[in-house]
């Protein structure tokens, strides 16, 4: 049983208190979101309740991508919550940046803020798969996908082809291709 996993069982038995927070979506995820606590969906019979303040929160759900005008009200929201808490990824502009990654005002997933726990994608992620992530998160579904480490070796003829061709476009340009960090 994984850390995460045996600590949520602990502290959070029956019931996740969640605070969520729009980092700069489309609203289509928090739609979604909304529509799981709605009496169709019936969030609250797992014990899934709204809150309207972080310090009453166990889990701070986050939809959209971290806009440089939302990283300072989003890390604030994070210190607010009180120990131990979860931090969920919902819809594909939460998880990775979506159709923003790489825009000048976005600086990405949420990952790259905050320490996430669990991630819901979809592009918005339906309802069903919003509570099969919180059924997996409170360890009452099993993943249906394990962890996997997807980084690949790069043999080093190819490294140095890909730092060659970097070094060419920016010649080119002028200037570094990409911002790196």
């Amino acid at each position: 049983m994984s850390i995460l996993k045996s600590l949520s069982a602990k502290v959070l038995p029956k019931s996740l208190w969640v605070y969520h927070t729009n980092t700069g979506a489309c609203n289509g995820c928090d739609i979604e979101i909304i529509n799981v606590l709605t009496p169709y969906y019936d969030a609250e019979r797992f014990g899934i309740k709204l809150v309207g303040s972080p310090r009453h929160a166990d889990v701070l759900l986050v939809s959209g991508p971290v806009t440089r005008q939302v990283l300072p009200a989003l890390r604030r929201l994070y210190e607010a919550v009180p120990n131990p808490k979860l931090v969920f990824a919902f819809g594909s502009c939460s998880v990775g940046g979506g159709i923003w990654y790489d825009s000048y005002n976005i600086i990405g997933g949420v990952d790259k803020v905050l320490p996430v726990d669990f991630y819901v994608p979809g592009c918005p992620p339906r309802p069903e798969a919003i509570l099969y992530g919180v059924a997996v998160a409170l360890g009452l579904a099993p993943p249906k996908v394990e962890f996997q480490d997807l980084a690949q070796d790069v043999p080093p003829e190819l490294e140095e082809a890909f730092r060659n061709a970097r070094e060419r476009l920016e010649a080119c340009a002028g200037g570094p291709a990409r911002p790196k960090g």
